[in-house]
């Protein structure tokens, strides 16, 4: 195949030196195999036994590390960064991967859950087989993700004595180091060094990472975070809590949103905001340990009760200022952003069909979701990019030969003819290769359309070659 037909992968791997040239000209191949196949089994998207058995050899080599597969994604990441303007938002969440195997032992289990009740009317258990990943992804405020700033894959051994211990143990008293909690503080570290330039990060996350500790990091790294509280802490003296005292504030105004609920229900609601600048003391426990901080707390509220769907309430605490009601709107944005960093484990799962794969081991199956995270991540700036930046340059993400095919495959509509074509234009031809129907009315194209595309493209591009090669 043309290198210059994947020259994106030159800035994604041109960071990474694994143990021997060979692994990263194989991860190289490995990357464009998936990019081309997504969603495809391992056998599929390498063709043939020998790529294959190349492929399943390189995710049992105990020499390469996970990270030394992501260190060219990473420092992308970093020069994307660079090359953007203003705050980015590095959006932090958690996924379990689940698996079924005969040794589930050799991967691990994610969590114990109920599966009934036997004959005598006990409650029977079952732990799931699985990995979990925490990521971090870089967005800007348009919502282009820049990439992967931090990763971290775990699984447990089991839970035998968990509930028994948690009566036991007050868990605000258990230090931070050993708590599985404590990737969010090693993930924020991770991505203020790798960007390094922590005054325009803003780390987001959901209820899980109403830390204390967090809070405190973000403070010593000079950095910013906006998290959901889901913590009612002492504020003020000690002598009563946020929430009374957020109780107290009067609404700066009211914010209309969009809810949307169900598959096609879309509604318009009005929600109550406040914002109030107070000082919050860290858990009693831990007072010895940690300072108290100045933080801003946000709160929007639906004002009627709604029908058919859980009422908006949304506490965010952060350590940014916020002055006014424009600022209080432009925050809860930015939160509302966080939900990219849930597409991105989507198109993981259901794109690269991270959970139907064979392996079995999870040293094996880490390698080969790192591959995964990093195709994830190019199906995902491929969708956003053509929002984000509409009429650019269509070289940036696509080469001649790529754009020869779309304009030969994809015609262009009457809209497009008298006009330049720009990277919007021949997004959609890519979309439209993977079912999108391109009417006047219709959404911009989303995911799933864009890796279907890139994989009929893929094929496509790969007959033209051959039929070259033919001819000549």
């Amino acid at each position: 195949m043309d290198a210059a037909g994947n020259a994106w992968l030159d800035d994604e791997l041109s960071g990474c030196s694994l143990a021997d040239e060979r692994l990263t000209k194989r991860l190289r191949k490995l990357l464009e195999q998936m990019e081309g196949a997504v969603g495809a089994s391992i056998p599929l998207a390498c063709q043939d036994w020998a790529n294959t058995k190349a492929a399943y050899r390189f995710f049992s080599n105990d020499r390469i590390d996970e990270s030394e597969i992501l260190a060219g994604h990473f420092k992308a990441t970093r020069s994307r960064f660079d090359a953007s303007e203003g705050p980015v938002l590095v959006l932090q969440d958690t996924t379990e991967l689940t698996y079924q195997r005969e040794k589930p032992d050799l991967i691990g289990v994610t969590k114990s859950i109920n599966s009934g009740k036997d004959k005598a009317g006990r409650l029977r258990k079952h732990t799931v087989c699985g990995l979990l990943m925490h990521s971090s992804l870089a967005v800007t405020l348009d919502g282009l993700p820049l990439g992967l700033a931090a990763v971290k894959f775990w699984t447990r051994a089991n839970f035998k004595g968990t509930a028994a211990l948690k009566r036991k143990i007050n868990p605000t008293r258990v230090p931070i180091e050993q708590k599985e909690s404590f990737r969010w503080l090693e993930n924020l570290r991770q991505s203020d060094s790798l960007l390094a330039d922590p005054d325009r990060c803003v780390h987001v996350g959901d209820r899980e990472s109403d830390i204390y500790e967090l809070f405190c990091l973000a403070d010593d790294l000079g950095t910013h975070f906006l998290v959901r509280t889901c913590v009612d802490r002492l504020a003020g003296e000690g002598d009563h809590t946020i929430a009374a005292e957020i109780n107290e504030v009067e609404p700066c105004g009211i914010h209309t949103v969009e809810v949307r609920h169900g598959k096609d229900a879309v509604e318009t609601v009005e929600v109550e905001l406040k914002y109030h600048r107070l000082r919050v003391l860290p858990p009693i426990g831990k007072q010895k340990h940690y300072r108290a901080l100045t933080l801003t707390v946000l709160h929007a509220k639906e004002r009627q009760e709604p029908v058919g769907r859980p009422k908006i309430d949304w506490k965010l605490i952060t350590d940014l200022p916020v002055s006014s009601h424009a600022e209080a709107v432009e925050k809860l944005g930015w939160y509302a952003l966080r939900w990219k960093i849930e597409v991105f484990h989507k198109i993981l799962k259901s794109g690269c069909k991270a959970e139907d794969v064979k392996l079995r081991t999870a040293e094996r199956l880490t390698r080969l979701l790192c591959v995964f995270c990093i195709v994830a991540w190019r199906v995902f700036w491929m969708t956003m990019v053509r929002r984000s930046a509409p009429d650019a340059e269509p070289g940036i993400a696509l080469t001649p030969v790529e754009m020869q095919i779309l304009d030969r495959m994809v015609p262009n509509q009457a809209a497009d003819r008298a006009t330049r074509p720009t990277l919007s234009t021949y997004l959609t031809k890519l979309a439209r290769l993977g079912g999108y129907l391109a009417r006047g009315k219709d959404p911009p194209p989303g995911n799933t359309v864009m890796w279907r595309g890139m994989t009929r493209l893929a094929d496509i591009k790969l007959s033209v070659e051959i039929a070259g090669a033919n001819c000549g």
